[in-house]
């Protein structure tokens, strides 16, 4: 595999590895005759991010899918793939694409031991890195079928950042209430109007700082603020992470895309794509998916929705009761039990045998300032008699 690009599509290229960083620890790079896949998976398999990048994004492509032994001679169904760390790809690109002429990207054939990539400057200077691939680089891809998703919304990325900015910044988990537009929700006084979804911040009502932690709720009319919107029938939630979404928000933003989130209820799978202007992306070189896990036991109420905000120790005590209908271990919280189908899905998902020191931890919330270590060099001092 032989590739290169340059200035838009380098650019692009490094907001797509970004995003994936955030999303997780391990870039695997699968390389098909018309089109490059780069997929990550957390570590507590929440939350599963791809990127595909069609040919014609590239300035050069070249697939080989040529490999040495009996499976030379195999059709080339099977994509080219290797498995590398993203923070080691973060640290190669950390080169300002502005400086930069084009990047050159080589795997020479299946087993190379290292992944080459050289950037090639403004000024004449090129620097070559090899990045050393994991011994397994064996993924599952889950694909998602966007016509299964009965209810949808389109949304600006500005947009959703500024809705976010509500919410505490030290927020993990998000919920978004669904309803009919005809139907609503009360705002603070009691009227309806055309808010017909709610953002509600979620704690965990089994922590013992549950009542003492801010909790907000969102009101929203859906033709104010959303760019398109599509939900019929009973209100549904769904709860999912806050961090992965502001990565992928952060992404769509830097490549003027907008959000389109696809859900259905709570326990089954949230699915972001980008929204290009009025299709589907056919007609774009590249595309993305965020998958993420949502909560098993939903938020809302048994009679209905449209009600006013209950108290902070009324969230922690319905649903609290509602979880626990029988005997369960001591210390297990079914409120943060997380959505079973996405580690089924990618349950033969093997991890590399690389050196545990290169592992970025599950609950590690620094990934968005964290800076590798700079080799710190001090001058040598002035000869003193």
């Amino acid at each position: 595999m032989e590739l290169s690009m340059s200035g838009g599509s380098l650019r692009t290229f490094a907001r797509c590895v970004t995003c994936l960083a955030r999303v997780g620890s391990e870039l695997v790079l699968q390389a098909h005759p018309a089109k490059l896949e780069l997929h990550t998976l957390n570590s507590s398999r929440s939350a599963y991010a791809s990127v595909s990048l069609a040919r014609g994004f590239f300035d050069q492509f070249h697939h080989s899918p040529g490999s040495s032994g009996p499976a030379a001679s195999a059709p080339s169904s099977t994509p080219l793939q290797c498995s590398v760390l993203l923070k080691s790809v973060l640290s190669v690109l950390r080169t300002p694409p502005a400086a930069l002429d084009h990047v050159a990207v080589s795997l020479p054939h299946p087993d190379a031991p290292k992944l080459q990539i050289t950037l090639h400057c403004l000024n004449g200077m090129r620097k070559t890195y090899w990045i050393a691939c994991n011994a397994e680089a064996e993924v599952q891809t889950l694909a998602l079928d966007r016509g299964r998703f009965p209810s949808h919304l389109a949304i600006r990325p500005r947009d959703l950042a500024r809705l976010l900015s509500n919410f505490q910044i030290s927020l993990q988990e998000l919920t978004v209430i669904a309803t009919e537009p005809a139907a609503g929700l009360p705002d603070a006084g009691g009227d309806v109007g055309g808010k017909a979804v709610e953002l509600r911040s979620y704690n965990d009502p089994t922590k013992d700082d549950c009542d003492t932690r801010l909790h907000t709720q969102l009101w929203i009319d859906p033709a104010e603020e959303f760019v398109e919107y599509v939900h019929t029938g009973d209100p549904v939630d769904v709860t999912f992470g806050v961090k992965e979404l502001k990565a992928f928000l952060t992404f769509c933003e830097g490549c003027e895309v907008d959000i389109l989130l696809l859900f259905e209820k709570a326990g089954e799978p949230v699915l972001l794509v980008p929204r290009f202007g009025s299709d589907d992306g056919s007609s774009s070189d590249f595309d993305a998916t965020l998958v993420l896990a949502t909560m098993l036991v939903s938020q809302l109420t048994d009679n209905n929705v449209a009600q006013q905000p209950a108290t902070s120790a009324q969230h922690a005590e319905e649903p609290r009761a509602a979880a626990t209908p029988s005997p369960v271990p001591e210390n297990f919280s079914n409120h943060t039990k997380i959505w079973s189908e996405l580690s089924e899905v990618i349950s033969a998902t093997t991890r590399s045998q690389h050196h545990p020191s290169n592992w970025v931890g599950a609950d590690d919330n620094d990934d968005d300032n964290e800076e590798d270590e700079e080799l710190l060099v001090q001058t040598t001092p002035h000869y003193m008699d």
